[in-house]
């Protein structure tokens, strides 16, 4: 029975090494090891619904995204998640001296509100820095005005925005390149619709096109607005 129990457990542990490491291998741009994994894990015991054709990812069964959050918004008022109670969100985790991702994705979440056309105005856009060492609230009101004149930045201390990526499931960390003097910081990124509870409906990836975000949040609202009715 022992020798079993062992023979068992070592089968386990070579399928979850090998799915982890074909999680490694093919993640998306932008997305986290950890986050694949359980993607591709989800997959396998049938647990991921599948990908909505408007755009954007269906959660897995069981999984909640989002939450309590307490932030610093771009014009250095305190908030929290009960501040944007009752409302629809677009949340990006970012930060302002991203060279390339960031401003594409923040670009397409904008390019889709206005898609949107006044339907959108039911949607905050939200930037919620990964750098808050040097993303303070003066540097974000700069850097939000550049993409929408409704885009939200939150900042607040590292502990702070930890806490709120971690109920996101957001990877973050500092990374230093030989060739510069300066930092960046490697992130995982995707974009999140958050509904009025605070908990995202559909995570969208990178790369994903404006009309299909304005697509999939269009749709979202509508459902929203029947099932009240």
């Amino acid at each position: 029975m022992l020798s079993a129990v062992r023979v068992v457990s070592l089968l386990l542990l070579l399928v979850l090494g090998g799915v982890w490491a074909y999680a490694w291998a093919t993640r998306a741009p932008g997305e986290g090891v950890a986050e694949a994994f359980a993607g591709r894990i989800g997959r396998l015991f049938g647990a991921e619904m599948p990908v909505p054709s408007a755009g954007g990812v269906q959660l897995a069964q069981g999984v909640s995204l989002g939450g309590p959050f307490n932030l610093t918004d771009h014009t250095g008022r305190a908030v929290t998640e009960r501040d944007f109670a009752g409302r629809w969100m677009l949340v990006y985790f970012g930060f302002t001296y991203c060279p390339d991702v960031c401003p594409t994705e923040l670009g397409t979440m904008a390019a889709a509100l206005d898609a949107m056309g006044p339907a959108g105005e039911a949607v905050v856009p939200v930037l919620i820095t990964v750098d808050p060492e040097r993303d303070g609230p003066a540097q974000l009101a700069d850097y939000v005005s550049r993409f929408h004149p409704r885009l939200v930045g939150l900042t607040g201390t590292p502990e702070q925005v930890a806490d709120a990526a971690r109920r996101y499931r957001v990877y973050y960390a500092k990374a230093r390149r030989s060739e510069m003097t300066d930092y960046l910081v490697d992130h995982s990124g995707f974009t999140y619709l958050v509904g009025p509870d605070s908990r995202v409906r559909t995570p969208f990836r990178p790369g994903t096109s404006p009309e299909a975000m304005a697509a999939a949040v269009s749709a979202q609202l509508a459902n929203r607005s029947a099932a009240t009715r």
